[in-house]
């Protein structure tokens, strides 16, 4: 079989597992030049010739993993975040696009004036958040926390790799457990999927990623409950809090957030025109 015929049998498995289309193309894709360490370049020049035994028999356990469902990310190892490669693994969360909106608002917050000393990255997960800020603001010292020692594990790993390990203090804590002193930026992607949704999460998400990096209570909102007045409690007077939100949880979180002393100062939205992000300031 040539390669092209083997991108064809692998997509259509793919989509016989349930797989949508488009994204069943593209993995089967993706796995093949895993395999043979192309770029897609090579791999759309070269289609046509024919593979070794070596090759159809490492393609097909990759075939066979991702049509167990298992997110490519998870199989590959890595996730691209902020333009730069993280590790991840099944004890984190799978960093998304719009988790960089929480970079993007950092940065128009702090980019026309005193970039903060101190930051804060509250359920760190793979550590993208904290190693990106790390970077962008080169001066700071951050504290990253994570429930998950496993995932506390990764994210130093990540920062090692992207050389901004001397200066991130990665914790094994429940939110600001344990943390004392100030901060002049705190973020946080933490779980806020409802227990009642989880029939909806497509199964690469609610069979592979981690269920304590994902769900909040009934609604959602428990963390939110906590961290929004522990984070007011940690800011600085003209300091600022960043966090993801889920899809309709927007309004419910800017009220939660009210009443623990925090004011909405901006949000974001993602490509689907959702709000995504809020930034808070203490009122």
């Amino acid at each position: 079989m040539t390669i092209a015929e083997h991108l064809t049998q692998g997509r259509r498995a793919l989509e016989d597992a349930g797989v949508p289309g488009a994204e069943a193309a593209l993995d089967a894709e993706l796995l093949a030049r895993t395999v043979l360490g192309w770029d897609r370049a090579t791999l759309v020049s070269r289609r046509g010739e024919t593979t070794e035994p070596a090759f159809e028999a490492a393609y097909a356990a990759l075939l066979a993993r991702r049509a167990r469902r298992e997110p490519v990310a998870y199989i590959l190892g890595d996730r691209e975040f902020w333009g730069l490669p993280f590790e991840v693994t099944p004890d984190v969360l799978i960093p998304r696009p719009e988790t960089e909106l929480i970079v993007e608002e950092a940065l128009a917050a702090f980019g026309g004036g005193q970039p903060p000393a101190t930051v804060i990255d509250i359920c760190t997960g793979s550590g993208c958040l904290a190693v990106t800020l790390a970077r962008e603001f080169g001066g700071a010292d951050l504290v990253a926390t994570d429930i998950s020692a496993a995932a506390i594990d990764v994210a130093r790993r990540n920062a090692r790799r992207h050389g901004v390990s001397s200066r991130i203090d990665f914790r094994v804590a429940d939110l600001l457990d344990g943390i004392a002193g100030f901060a002049d930026l705190i973020v946080s992607n933490p779980p806020y999927v409802a227990r009642r949704e989880t029939a909806t999460l497509a199964p690469e998400v609610r069979d592979h990623e981690p269920h304590v990096a994902l769900f909040a209570g009934d609604d959602g909102l428990d963390v939110y409950r906590r961290l929004l007045p522990a984070a007011r409690q940690r800011l600085t007077r003209t300091g600022k809090l960043v966090v993801e939100v889920g899809h309709d949880q927007a309004d419910a979180v800017a009220a939660l957030a009210d009443g623990a002393g925090l004011g909405l100062e901006h949000t974001r939205q993602d490509l689907q025109g959702i709000t995504r992000t809020l930034m808070f300031g203490v009122e």
